[in-house]
């Protein structure tokens, strides 16, 4: 990314004031929110010029509304403030909060703080090992992990050393407490308020003082449904990263699921030191858990199994207890296993493969010891996950799944009908699928659709660009990588993309990037269907479907030696060809109309249709950048349309222009000539004068001295 220095910050400002609401600017600013959350693809011709126009847009809107309300306005632009920040702001407003004052919050010191601490012992102590895996994954030292409790004081701060100081001046340290009531709109205040993930952006803090900062957080939630505390992110502004929600969510999850095993834990060590109402009740809690649970006792002998443990280890309840754990799991063949349980400290979600009578699986294990009342260890508790039921998790949360159906797919052309129909039946199939076609025309979309009517739609749906990814990269996104693979590498390793998609289905887009190292591991992948992580020497089983995708042929990639053979024939078992928009042109009126209702929608604009002229213009025009570029066009008109109808004035230059599709080359034309050819394409097209000149960006004068000039003087002009 280029610098940016003072220049260009005071130029793209300049245009981001053009764009506002109001202002005539010629381009819109990138949305702001797209690109923190991580829509817009930095890496595909977005300049940082864009970005920091987006950002400053984005600041400016949001504060001017903040000005507007401080000031004493009832009511804001809620598309520009989200509506629960809108709610938070007034909130604080009755509170009597000075927005522009400073910071008067309650910090706790000494014995209260220690009392503080005492009180959220149980929180801290589960919560520490998560706070400090999320806090070594942030991408630079700016950002801040925090924990606070279910009141809004703060009980951990996790941060760089030079902002110390900093925190301290802003009251963010242990013992501060940071409601709604004493701070306004704020991470864990607000939090509390809302009872479910949020992010704060700059000026949609209520005091003034926090505008400089950008914060995620979510609550944590305990077994009985209340809100306990909770984990906030926070960084500053411009630096902030478009995933932190997600990761503060996926902590969060972590420590209730961890909470929820340790309160069932509890209740199973005071089940076993009581009478028969005591045992009663320990059944019932160990057939509650959803995880599979063996107890033991010290000498290694089982004496509970719940059911789930029953089901997945192929286990009779009344004939394995009092048996040795050993002729469940064989400690020849399961030696880490025994390793693990063997330790005496507690043993929390380890990785492990286990081999049993039906046969060798993937686990996360937990294993903690029973002690009696008098501290004497009595047994021990293991919990099992399967790692499969973990991956499903993760991939709805973390958003692997497709969201488009067929239904969602627009168009009567015969020809893309015949493709849709064959993408049906081929949905129905397990075989990979290779889609062809050139950009823009929805290959991700129809990816997406096989996959949610195929017999994997309760599985994952994992996209991937094989063109975003760098090169050395390429092997570890894929196939993953194991402990220590290399420096900086993640403890416990890492899953690849086709370990996320194991049980569903993997779109591999412009499948022609791949490198040929690359490809030979992929076709090995395919033909024994398991992958081998980098660095890592545990063989692991993945059932997935491939789709592929590409704007290249792959047939003269591999006559140029870019693509190996063998590998195009083993995922070109299904090729679908998706038309360009010019070769099913009598689509256009459909696509632009269902576009027109989506966009406008998104806006809260009422917009009928169409104008006549304008569909003409865009029958005639080729669009190279087929439907992707069609929706492109149509929401930028939608955004700058003041009437209920999309009008001509509102076309952009180059499909207003003459049809480049008839040109056989791109001959350089003089400007007088093109000038020339373009307004009298416009007058054939019954523009009024208004229409042309704000075409052109000129004035009325000027328009009449150019019709002289190019002999047009005599042409009508439309109404």
């Amino acid at each position: 990314m280029e610098n940016l220095n003072t220049d260009t910050i005071t130029k793209e400002k300049s245009k981001a004031d053009d764009a506002r609401p109001g202002h005539q600017g010629s381009d819109s600013p990138l949305d702001f929110y797209k690109i923190f959350n991580g829509e817009v693809d930095l890496e595909k011709g977005v300049t940082p010029q864009e970005v920091l126009r987006a950002w400053l847009a984005f600041k400016e809107l949001t504060l001017g509304e903040w000005n507007a309300f401080v000031s004493g306005a009832e009511k804001i632009d809620t598309s520009v403030v989200p509506p629960l920040i809108f709610k938070s702001w007034q909130r604080s407003r009755e509170y009597g909060i000075n927005p522009c004052g400073a910071l008067n919050n309650e910090i706790l010191t000494g014995g209260a703080l220690e009392e503080l601490f005492q009180n959220n012992r149980l929180l801290i102590d589960i919560s520490q090992p998560f706070l400090d895996r999320l806090y070594k994954s942030m991408t630079t030292s700016s950002f801040t992990v925090s924990l606070s409790d279910k009141n809004g004081y703060i009980l951990k701060v996790m941060q760089d050393e030079k902002y110390v100081e900093l925190h301290r001046q802003y009251n963010w340290r242990p013992g501060a407490l940071w409601t709604e009531e004493c701070c306004g709109t704020n991470t864990i205040g607000t939090l509390l308020k809302q009872k479910k993930p949020l992010q704060i952006i700059g000026a949609q803090h209520y005091k003034q003082i926090f505008h400089f900062l950008a914060a995620s957080s979510a609550p944590i939630i305990d077994p009985e449904g209340e809100v306990i505390g909770g984990i906030s992110i926070i960084s500053l502004l411009f630096g902030a990263h478009p995933h932190t929600l997600g990761m503060a969510i996926a902590a969060v999850h972590a420590i209730e699921n961890e909470l929820r095993l340790r309160k069932a834990l509890d209740r199973l060590q005071s089940a076993f030191s009581e009478t028969d109402v005591a045992y009663s009740l320990q059944k019932a809690i160990i057939a509650s858990i959803p995880e599979a649970l063996i107890a033991v006792n010290t000498e290694g002998k089982i004496t509970a199994v719940n059911e789930r443990a029953q089901k997945l280890f192929g286990l009779e309840n009344s004939a394995v207890t009092g048996e040795p754990l050993e002729t469940v799991f064989p400690e020849e063949a399961n030696r880490r296993f025994w390793n693990l349980i063997n330790r005496r400290d507690p043993q929390s979600d380890r990785e492990v493969r286990l081999y049993f009578s039906r046969g060798p699986g993937d686990f996360t294990l937990t294993c903690n010891s029973i002690c009696s009342s008098g501290g004497a260890a009595i047994g021990k508790i293991l919990i099992f996950s399967e790692i499969q039921r973990i991956k499903s998790l993760v991939n709805k949360f973390a958003g692997a799944k497709a969201n488009l159906k067929f239904s969602d797919i627009h168009g009567r052309n015969e020809r893309f009908r015949r493709v849709i129909d064959e993408a049906h039946v081929i949905s129905k199939s397990v075989s990979n699928v290779l889609l062809l076609g050139e950009s823009g025309t929805g290959k991700d979309i129809l990816a997406q659709a096989i996959h949610n009517a195929s017999p994997r739609r309760d599985g994952p749906y994992v996209a991937i660009n094989c063109a975003a990814i760098p090169r050395d990269l390429m092997a570890s996104e894929l196939f993953g990588y194991g402990e220590g693979a290399f420096t900086g590498s993640r403890r416990g390793g890492s899953q690849g993309k086709f370990e996320m998609a194991d049980g569903g289905t993997i779109l591999l887009d412009e499948i022609a990037e791949i490198p040929l190292e690359i490809q030979a591991v992929l076709l090995r992948v395919i033909e024994d269907k398991c992958v081998l992580r980098i660095g890592s020497n545990q063989i692991r089983t993945v059932d997935v479907r491939i789709v592929c995708a590409t704007n290249k042929s792959l047939i003269e990639e591999v006559a140029r030696g870019s693509f190996r053979k063998d590998l195009y024939y083993r995922l070109n078992v299904f090729n679908i060809h998706l038309p360009a928009l010019r070769e099913r042109k009598d689509d256009i009126p459909l696509l632009a109309d269902a576009f027109v209702k989506k966009c406008a929608s998104a806006l809260g604009k009422t917009i009928t249709g169409v104008d006549d002229t304008v569909m003409e213009m865009f029958l005639r025009y080729s669009w190279p950048g087929n439907v992707r570029e069609l929706q492109n066009v149509v929401e930028r008109m939608v955004n700058y349309a003041v009437s209920d109808r999309l009008t001509v004035d509102l076309v952009p230059p180059d499909i207003a222009g003459i049809d480049r599709s008839k040109s056989t080359s791109f001959d350089l034309v003089a400007p007088d000539e093109t000038e020339k050819n373009l307004i009298g394409r416009m007058l054939d097209l019954k523009f009024s004068k208004v229409q042309i000149a704000r075409k052109l960006n000129i004035s009325r004068a000027t328009l009449f001295r150019k019709l002289k000039k190019h002999g047009l003087a005599g042409k009508p002009f439309g109404d």
